[in-house]
């Protein structure tokens, strides 16, 4: 199935239950994040899941990632997309360089993939939809895909106010169109929307 056939709603015990939206708001994806670290792989689950957040990444490009694509003396990520997507460079926050180290200094392997499996191979597509889901239950939520998790990326940047063509590069589409999907299901354009312009007066 493809990634990007995603099936059903995202149903949360956190907020509304039945809300038709396959991603996360900012609270929700910390609560998810915070899930993530109490698994037997806590420190490179919660990674795989903060990159694949900030970045946007398909879970595909996660799992191709390669030690070598982190610069650690610039604080960049070579985001290296899929599907006819535009690759980039993307800066690195600090938490997220130093949950990096972290990971890294728990392997003593010289496998040149970020993310490796138990059995210290590279992580595989099936082996993330299963940490994703594992991870979803535990933080109170159902019908969550990987993707989602790179939908959350987009919707969180068009809910900060980001301009479109600035989340069209930051997630690498080619074509606009796959870009504005984010804005309209953000709230952030309808602010103050009513107060300026509704005639309407409460009783």
């Amino acid at each position: 199935m493809s990634e990007l056939a995603i099936t059903g709603n995202v149903e949360s015990r956190v907020t509304d239950p039945h809300r038709p939206k396959d991603f996360l708001d900012p609270t929700e994806m910390k609560a998810f994040l915070e899930a993530a670290k109490a698994g037997r792989q806590g420190p490179r689950d919660h990674l795989l899941f903060l990159m694949m957040y900030r970045h946007g990444l398909r879970c595909s490009e996660a799992v191709d990632l390669r030690i070598d694509d982190v610069s650690f003396d610039r604080a960049t990520l070579w985001v290296r997309r899929l599907k006819g997507s535009n690759s980039g460079m993307h800066p690195i926050e600090g938490d997220e360089l130093r949950a990096i180290r972290r990971y890294l200094n728990l392997r003593n392997d010289s496998l040149p993939w970020l993310f490796l499996s138990e059995r210290q191979g590279r992580l595989t597509r099936f082996a993330v939809n299963y940490l994703v889901n594992r991870t979803a239950e535990q933080a109170g939520f159902t019908h969550l895909h990987p993707h989602c998790l790179r939908h959350s990326c987009g919707y969180a940047l068009a809910d900060r106010g980001v301009d479109l063509r600035t989340i069209q590069e930051w997630l690498g589409h080619r074509s606009i169109e796959m870009t504005v999907r984010h804005t309209r299901i953000s709230q952030r354009r309808f602010n103050g929307l009513c107060g300026n312009n509704c005639a309407t007066e409460l009783d």
